[in-house]
């Protein structure tokens, strides 16, 4: 450990102390330090200094314990208290009055702007007025102005430090916003793409259900194809929804299949072609490359979209076709059914959903009747990746 992380680490344990400790330990420590030469000199003199140079020493430092809690009235304390000591002749000559330049560290520190300014003045006059020589005088505002400047740096050394802390604290919490946001947004996708994945398969399922009773006896091979496409949408569903539900693990390390993208849509019209439902597939312009959300998002709102033509339309057609554009892939999903009274954004979940995938890739969506003749069309406008 390098020798200023120790002195981090140590600076660090004596802010974590009760202040008051601390204060009683200095206190007590400029206490001997005042008390030091009138114990040394009469030791090795032998003759007694007068007791008012002790009272003195001590009274101009204990009120130190106090300094945080009055730093001013404890400055003022230990400022007159000092001034006492030369009323008696028999005493030992103090160098420095350390709990002066303490008290004026601590009004520095932790006292107003107006009360700073106020006690250094005062101090500075006072001085003036009492110090035997010019030289005391300039000795005396020299030691005080230190110690005041001293205070200054330590306070905006807290101001900082308070400063990075907050600001810390303030990024963390935009941090944890964020991580909640993008949670939020996380779950939105799935939520979306659990609907669309469960209503297509459900839809086809039921479709297929009720249509294998009736031809179990005139057409049982047609019967046998509905119930194998019962199992293969509910194989598929099951596939896509565990694939699915592996993002929500924390501990999913291994690799997830990729989601269905365009090479997956003639795949999906043949599924869907096994309800009675004809789906025509068609593609026009230069395949262009595709955003991968934006490729999802063009797979979903396709499945969406002719599940809502199986459920709703009462069609026996669909289309889906693709048109790419110099910037933009165009897909409009129609149907010759009789649901034509449905309207973006105002139909079920289905519509609203995909006018939200549409919009988080940077496309739109719009759905309403055709204009052509009879049924519903969707056309959604994804853009293309930037190249």
């Amino acid at each position: 450990m390098s020798d200023l992380t120790l002195v981090d680490v140590a600076r660090r344990r004596l802010q974590a102390l009760p202040h008051l400790w601390v204060d009683e330990v200095l206190a007590g420590a400029i206490t001997v330090i005042q008390l030091w030469p009138l114990i040394s000199s009469a030791s090795s003199t032998g003759r007694p200094w007068h007791w008012w140079g002790y009272v003195v020493a001590v009274g101009a430092s204990v009120p130190l314990v106090w300094r945080r809690r009055a730093p001013v009235i404890v400055l003022l304390v230990s400022l007159c208290t000092s001034e006492l000591y030369d009323l008696v002749d028999n005493v030992a000559r103090q160098p420095i009055w350390y709990g002066l330049l303490v008290g004026f560290y601590t009004v520095a520190a932790y006292s107003s702007r107006a009360w700073r300014i106020g006690v250094l003045m005062l101090t500075c006059v006072g001085t003036l007025v009492t110090a035997g020589s010019w030289d005391t005088f300039v000795r005396g505002t020299v030691q005080v102005v230190a110690a005041y400047a001293i205070g200054r740096a330590a306070a905006a050394s807290r101001a900082h430090a308070a400063a990075l802390e907050e600001r810390a604290a303030r990024l963390e919490r935009e941090r944890q916003m964020e991580a909640e946001r993008a949670a939020e947004r996380e779950r939105a996708r799935i939520a979306r793409d659990m609907h669309d994945i469960l209503a297509h398969a459900v839809s086809l399922m039921v479709v297929q259900a009720e249509a294998g009773p009736v031809v179990v006896r005139s057409n049982p091979a047609r019967a046998e194809a509905a119930f194998d496409a019962i199992a293969a949408t509910g194989r598929d569903a099951m596939v896509q929804l565990r694939r699915l539900l592996g993002v929500l693990k924390e501990d999913e390390l291994a690799p997830r299949e990729p989601q269905p993208t365009l090479g997956d849509l003639p795949a999906l019209a043949d599924q869907v072609h096994g309800t009675g439902l004809a789906v025509a597939f068609a593609e026009t312009g230069e395949p262009r490359p595709l955003a991968p959300d934006s490729a999802v998002a063009a797979y979903r709102i396709t499945q969406e979209s002719l599940t809502n033509i199986v459920k709703h339309a009462g069609a026996d057609r669909a289309d889906i076709r693709l048109t790419w554009e110099d910037e933009n892939l165009m897909i409009d999903i129609s149907d010759n059914g009789t649901g034509g009274g449905r309207a973006l954004p105002s139909g079920g979940n289905g519509l609203i959903g995909i006018r939200e995938r549409a919009a988080a890739c940077g496309g739109a969506a719009t759905a309403g009747p055709r204009q052509d003749g009879p049924g519903f069309v969707v056309s959604v406008r994804l853009p293309l990746a930037a190249s």
